[in-house]
């Protein structure tokens, strides 16, 4: 179709998208550029540049999730799988460094996703299930130095990531809904919402617990002082 995609023709689940070479090449390119930019903008305070130590736990962070978004610990009936913990890793840079970070981190993971394992039926569903829906996740740092600011920040970027996917699911892939007996809503709500919420419940536990916080927070200390 393009140097960039090239269309996959499935007659059972309709056709899709999948990047050539020069479609990963450009979205490695892109993702790179976010980093450089990301180096010369201003923080929250406008008075320092995103520095080493940040750029280097965001990426921690991002190669965490990355390898926790491959551990499936439940498969969901209808599609979608509940992660170790993933998104967390993801909405930590936020609560480390504040939002201009946490969406940065956000939004490189969300390319890092879409070049790992795409599936694109169009732009604007490429843009909505991975650059906004995985983007989502650096409103986090909207509660940086807010109490509980960790459970705040990361139920804020899984419902930012939940907007994006049910949006996604039911404009791009509400023609499913019919093998379900569905609405398309009620289709995308309950496939998006059961894995995420899900995943939400199991995580919001485990940053409950008195160990985690408290070892996050001397984490926060220590890269902020």
């Amino acid at each position: 179709m393009s140097v960039f995609v090239t269309e996959i023709i499935d007659e059972e689940w309709g056709n899709s998208f999948e990047l050539t070479g020069i479609g990963y090449g450009v979205l490695i390119a892109v993702m790179l550029l976010i980093f450089l930019l990301g180096c010369v903008i201003s923080n929250t305070e406008g008075k320092k540049k995103i520095g080493t130590k940040q750029l280097v736990f965001s990426a921690a962070a991002m190669a965490l999730a990355m390898v926790t978004s491959e551990i499936k610990l439940i498969d969901m009936p209808m599609g979608g799988s509940v992660t170790l913990c993933s998104m967390l890793f993801i909405c930590i840079s936020g609560y480390l460094f504040g939002l201009r970070t946490g969406l940065m981190a956000a939004v490189a993971y969300g390319f890092l996703q879409l070049v790992s394992n795409p599936y694109i039926i169009s732009i604007p569903q490429m843009l909505t299930d991975y650059i906004f829906a995985f983007g989502a996740l650096g409103l986090s740092g909207l509660f940086f130095n807010k109490k509980l600011g960790l459970l705040k920040g990361y139920l804020l970027g899984v419902l930012g990531r939940f907007f994006f996917t049910f949006l996604s699911g039911m404009i791009f892939f509400g023609s499913y809904a019919a093998s379900y007996n569905m609405a398309a809503p009620v289709y995308s709500f309950v496939y998006n919402g059961s894995y995420l919420g899900l995943e939400a419940l199991i995580t919001s536990a485990l940053i409950l617990l008195p160990p985690v916080s408290k070892g996050i927070l001397k984490v926060k200390n220590m890269v902020n002082g």
